[in-house]
């Protein structure tokens, strides 16, 4: 599977952004998806996931109660809705997938997912 994401800019902290990843294929419904984050001179880390289904969704306690992850499997495209933003949330943005199902613990673990996007730069200024 290939994947695209896109959306990310700079918004004011406080504000709100979306970012997509279009996936291409006809199985993205029976992958595993997730969303990370990275800035320079930092390990890549986990910001959130999403169940095949959808049903099930993770989240990084540093964006939990701002972000939400969503999916639309007739679009093929998983999104991040990022609310209050803050300067620490600037970082390139990558989603990731992995095919269902998976035991609970991977979907939050960086090396367990299987294909990468290009990522979107999403920065936050105070």
């Amino acid at each position: 599977v290939q994947l695209q994401a896109s959306g990310g800019g700079l918004v004011q902290a406080g504000g709100s952004l979306r970012v997509s990843c279009a996936a291409s294929g006809r199985t993205f419904s029976s992958y595993d998806m997730g969303w990370f984050r990275q800035v320079p001179g930092k390990e890549r880390d986990f910001v959130a996931a999403i169940s095949a289904s959808g049903t099930t969704t993770y989240y990084a306690d540093s964006v939990k109660g701002r972000f939400t992850i969503s999916r639309d499997n007739t679009k093929n495209t998983v999104y991040l809705l990022m609310n209050s933003l803050k300067p620490e949330d600037t970082a390139v943005y990558y989603c990731a997938a992995s095919p269902s199902p998976r035991p609970s613990y991977l979907f939050t673990a960086t090396e367990s997912y299987d294909y990468w996007g290009l990522g979107t730069l999403v920065t936050v200024s105070s």
